[in-house]
This record gives C-alpha cells, sequence and structure tokens, in this order.
C-alpha cells in the first residue's frame, strides 16, 4: 500500500532533513550560485569563500545569507520526500520485495530515477530560488555578442546586475559604469513576485522549466552515484559494532564530494540556462550545448567547475545534518535493502 506508514515515514523524514541541512548551509549555497553565473575579470567577482561570505554579511547582513533558503527549503522538503520514498520503492521493484539481490547497478538505477522524478516535480521552485538568490548580489554580470548572433543589451540587475555570462574585465568596467541603480521591485524579491515576474516576461509556465533536461540529466547520475556510494561505504567504514554517528557521518560526507564533484559541470549548465531569461541579459543560448562550448571556448574547462570548492565545503556540514536530522525524526529506514 503506497501510503502505509513506512512511505509515510520516509516523506516526512526526509522533507525534515533536506529543510533543516539546507539551511544550515545556506550563505554556501547562494556564493555557488553566485560564482557560477558571474562573469571573470570584473571588480565587482565574488573572490574566495570566506572574503565573499563576509562581503554578503557586510552588504547584506544575516537576510542575505539566508537570500533564497525559504523557497529552497520549500523546494527541499518534497524534493527529498519523493526521492527518498521513490529510491526506496524502486529498490523493492528491482529487487521484487527482497527475492532478488540489490547489486550496485540497480542502486545506481534506482538513484538516478529517483533523482528525475523528484527534480521534475519541483523544479519550478529551484528556478526561482537560482533567480532570487542572484538578484540582489552584487555583481556586474554584462552580456557578451554570442558569435555575432546576441546584440549587446545593458539593462542592470541590482544593484548593477546586467547578465549571468561571459564578458571580458574592460568590457564589464565600462557597462557596469553607466548601467541605473535597479530594476527589481521590492515585490519582485519575493517567491510569489519573481515567479509571476518568470511567467509574465519569459513565455508563461514554459519559463519556469527553462534548463530542465540539463537538470535531470545532472542529478540522475548525482542521485545514482551519491546512493550507492554511500551504501557501500557504509559496508566498509561502519562494520557490525562500529556504526557511530562520526562514522556515518562520515560516510555522507565522502559519498557526497564524490558525486558532486563527477557530476558538477551539469549544476554549472543548469545555472547557465536557469537565468538565460533574466533581464539584462541579452546572450540566449539555444540549448546545454550551445551553453557547453560558450563555457569552454571562453573558459576551457575550469569553466564548468566555477564554485565548486564552496560546494563541496558544505557537503559535509550539509550531509551531517541531513542524516541527524533523518534519524532524529524517522530514522535511517530508507537505507536498508
Amino acid at each position: 500500500m503506497f501510503l502505509s506508514p513506512e512511505v509515510a515515514s520516509y516523506f516526512v523524514a526526509g522533507g525534515c532533513a533536506g529543510a533543516a541541512s539546507r539551511t544550515v548551509v545556506s550563505p554556501l549555497e547562494r556564493l555557488k550560485i553566485i560564482q557560477q553565473v558571474q562573469p571573470r575579470g570584473t571588480d565587482s567577482q565574488y573572490k574566495g569563500v570566506w572574503r565573499s561570505l563576509s562581503r554578503m554579511w557586510t552588504e547584506e547582513g544575516f537576510r542575505g545569507f539566508m537570500r533564497g533558503n525559504g523557497i529552497n527549503c520549500l523546494r527541499i522538503v518534497p524534493y527529498s520526500a519523493v526521492q527518498f520514498t521513490t529510491y526506496e520503492q524502486l529498490k523493492k521493484w528491482f529487487t521484487k520485495h527482497g527475492s532478488k539481490e540489490l547489486d550496485t547497478p540497480k542502486r545506481l538505477a534506482s538513484g538516478a530515477l529517483a533523482g528525475i522524478t523528484s527534480v521534475c516535480s519541483t523544479y519550478p521552485l529551484d528556478l526561482v530560488r537560482s533567480r532570487l538568490s542572484i538578484a540582489t548580489a552584487s555583481i556586474t554580470l554584462v552580456a557578451a555578442p554570442h558569435l555575432g548572433t546576441a546584440s549587446l543589451s545593458t539593462l542592470p540587475l541590482k544593484p548593477a546586475l546586467a547578465s549571468a555570462y561571459h564578458t571580458s574585465s574592460s568590457l564589464a568596467s565600462s557597462i557596469a559604469s553607466s548601467v541605473p541603480a535597479s530594476m527589481y521591485s521590492k515585490a519582485d524579491l519575493t517567491i510569489y513576485g519573481m515567479t509571476l515576474k518568470i511567467m509574465r516576461e519569459e513565455g508563461g509556465v514554459r519559463g519556469l522549466y527553462r534548463g530542465l533536461v540539463t537538470t535531470a540529466v545532472g542529478v540522475a547520475p548525482y542521485v545514482g552515484i551519491n546512493f550507492a556510494a554511500y551504501e557501500f561505504l557504509r559496508g566498509v567504514v561502519t562494520p557490525p559494532g562500529k556504526s557511530s554517528v562520526a562514522r556515518k557521518l562520515s560516510c555522507g560526507a565522502l559519498a557526497g564530494s564524490i558525486s558532486q564533484t563527477l557530476t558538477y559541470p551539469f549544476d554549472v549548465l543548469r545555472r547557465k540556462m536557469q537565468v538565460t531569461g533574466m533581464q539584462g541579459g541579452s546572450i540566449k543560448y539555444s540549448g546545454a550545448i550551445d551553453a557547453l562550448r560558450s563555457i569552454l571556448r571562453v573558459e576551457g574547462v575550469a569553466g564548468l567547475y566555477r564554485g565548486l570548492w564552496p560546494n563541496l565545503l558544505k557537503v559535509a556540514p550539509s550531509i551531517a545534518t541531513s542524516f541527524f536530522t533523518y534519524e532524529l525524526v524517522g530514522g535511517y529506514s530508507w537505507i536498508v535493502s
């Protein structure tokens, strides 16, 4: 029965764990998004993790640390609930309720399908959260001509936000100096306001799903590797009699770091696609392949890993909080084969 007490416990525990873990690392999550979309070589660039966090605190205070976290929690509760529950149900289906062995390929497949299901069900919230995270950051994001096919537009974001892509430092400086103060009203900087703005200016509901395919392609291997690596490490690091909380948390942190590093370029592409339609952006990528070629041409392979360091820094506390909360609320039943 789908809505059995066991399934309900997956939903509740997974949702609580996701919300708590995201709140703890909210400043690093926002910094990651800013570093992913800001251009290289501009004076307003966020450089260094600790220096950038200090700057964020100085310019925006505690609210800056939590910017976008409300919608992130709103997204992560159903996201985690759907992911954990789908993963558990798929494991049972692949093993015919325990009659067959659950090997690594089956774990990878279960995790990948669970990831796709969860991201498709909550994607609009993720896109709005990304927009809110960068809308108030004091970075100059300027659009440059794209192989001669895109005209240059210098509409600002707050306080001087113009686009989210690639440009030279000289071009950024010259355009930033002529940009007005702000283009987002106070009403726009809310979950409801930003959602309406996207739908009004970017093609209705379709605009809320910009970059969905790229996201799904990246999430599938990430979640699959994450689950498979975690359960493998649990067997190695937490043998019978040595399953302390510290050991369990170290397994989660290591598994998350491995899976995130291997699939991080997909995350960068996702953010690029999500901010393509923001006001001030003259570049319109025709798709994920076009965005990938542009990044590789302008920044090289390193461009696909921008923001990785703060992202890895948040993996350990995020996983630690997630598992602690999950154990407190509903136990570790989701990892039992």
